[in-house]
């Protein structure tokens, strides 16, 4: 063990991974050490079966599109998410033009992604949100269809004996795909840890954090394995331990992690056990989310590779719970309270008691109440050919606002030190898609003098050739590049 590296690494998700890989790729010599609680990488939530396993790209994600008062539907959100996409495909093509990682299919293969509604009013929604989305460059190639034998011919399970009179909508966007984070996140790992100055300790669990008087971090390990403890002391932290993140980032007492809450949520999907219904399905369909749910909560019937095995997956299926990790505790969420928080998160639990009772009612949910659920997808569902499977936890982010009151915010943030010698990642999707953004944006705030050397610039726009340019901007551009990391990653499109 280097007792004092250069950076040291908390978890060990894609995020980790991510980072990881990016500042070895940047400056060869620099020493990491890289600490997971748990006996084995990316078991949480990049895990495959703990997670979506969708490449957010916005090509079918309606809550990345909300509706104004007016009817207009803004596509900000969505446009920013797709550019993020391309840069993550853009940093796995370079890995794997390098041979830093193996076959790319293990990773990620094209699977078309549809959004899919009924009803007038949602199907007004869903025609506006193509209209203005297909006016970008990145969604130019999106198609649209109200005709029940077009959609049926993209979706048949979903489209099996609907009424003929139902109106409904479709768009689709071949170009989608599945990503199994997992087995990124390791093929990331094994590149890094066979590098020199690069060190990975399993079961080690983060006591204590302290700022030394030299700048310097102190992190206490405590080996949950020999029960020994270690001291490491690093110029620069990152937590990146998902729903962990946040008991980490008190335990710094940084003045910037004051007042953070976590609001975490579970989540669980039904999975098909007949072969002939997971070959008859070749897509990812997304609907719109329950009101009141959570982002994470977003319908779909999901096509999915993992381990090498097509899998059909509806859900998922949200629920209260107070742990932040599936191998957590059920103290998570009190441990995680502090006279710092108590407000925010108190303040924020009284305006979200309608999110709350939904949780609750999910929880309470028979197996009979989730097929029907499933029907509103898949018309034809059987009970008989689908079973319950638990996926990840999320915890979201809870801050404070101009008055002091708790705010339920989704999606990620990064929480860094003043001083930029630390800093946490906190929150939720669409997280390991937009990991690379997420990363080079860390790097950017707390390695920005080493970012601007020329040998940092140059190596980082060999990583990502759109590096400060807006893809969906420069059509040119993007064509380029779309097509170069498609016949990199062996993907359609």
């Amino acid at each position: 063990m280097n007792v004092n590296p250069d950076v040291v690494l908390v978890g060990s998700g894609i995020m980790s991974a991510t980072l990881g890989t990016l500042l070895k790729q940047l400056q060869p010599d620099i020493t990491i050490e890289i600490f997971e609680k748990l006996d084995s990488a990316s078991t949480e939530s990049s895990d495959a079966w703990n997670n979506a396993g969708t490449g957010h790209s916005s090509f079918c994600e309606l809550n990345y599109t909300p509706q104004k008062p007016d009817g207009s539907v803004d596509v900000s959100k969505a446009i920013s998410i797709a550019e993020q996409f391309e840069v993550s495909r853009q940093f796995w093509a370079y890995l794997v033009k390098q041979n830093l990682v193996g076959n790319p299919s293990d990773f990620i293969k094209t699977i078309p992604h549809l959004s899919f509604v009924w009803g007038e009013d949602n199907v007004s929604f869903l025609k506006n949100r193509y209209t203005q989305l297909t006016q970008n460059n990145l969604f130019k190639e999106m198609k649209f269809s109200t005709s029940h034998e077009e959609i049926a011919s993209w979706m048949p399970l979903v489209m099996q004996n609907r009424q003929a009179t139902e109106k409904v909508a479709a768009t689709y966007m071949h170009r989608g795909t599945d990503v199994n984070f997992g087995n990124l996140t390791r093929g990331m790992f094994s590149y890094l840890t066979a590098q020199e100055g690069v060190e990975m300790f399993f079961n080690h669990e983060v006591k204590k954090l302290k700022k030394k008087e030299d700048g310097r971090w102190q992190l206490k390990f405590k080996d949950l394995t020999t029960g020994q403890k270690r001291k490491v002391n690093a110029k620069f932290v990152f937590i990146g331990a998902g729903g962990g993140s946040l008991p980490l980032l008190e335990k710094s007492n940084i003045l910037e992690g004051k007042g953070f809450g976590g609001f975490p949520v579970s989540g669980q999907w039904l999975r098909c056990v007949n072969e002939d219904i997971i070959k008859a399905h070749h897509v990812k369909v997304y609907g719109k989310a329950a009101v009141g749910a959570p982002p994470m909560s977003v319908p779909h019937l999901d096509t999915r590779m993992i381990n090498g095995k097509k899998e059909l997956l509806f859900g998922p299926y949200a629920g209260f719970t107070t742990k932040f990790l599936k191998k957590g505790s059920y103290f998570d969420l009190i441990k995680s309270i502090k006279t710092t928080n108590l407000w925010p998160m108190l303040s924020a639990g009284a305006h979200n008691i309608p999110l709350t009772k939904y949780l609750i009612d999910q929880v309470r949910q028979s197996h009979e109440e989730r097929i029907e659920s499933l029907k509103e997808y898949f018309p034809n569902a059987k009970s008989e050919d689908w079973v319950l499977e638990e996926a990840g936890k999320r915890v979201q982010i809870i801050k404070k606002d101009a008055n002091g009151r708790g705010v339920l915010q989704f999606g990620t943030e990064i929480v860094s030190a003043a001083d930029n010698s630390i800093a946490a990642l906190l929150g939720a999707s669409p997280g390991a898609s937009t990991a690379v953004s997420i990363m080079i944006e860390l790097i950017e705030r707390c390695f920005g003098d080493q970012l601007q050397t020329p040998d940092w610039q140059t190596k980082i726009k060999e990583m990502i050739p759109s590096y400060g340019i807006k893809l969906n901007d420069n059509k040119v551009v993007f064509e380029n590049i779309k097509n170069t990391t498609s016949t990199i990653l062996n993907l359609e499109g």
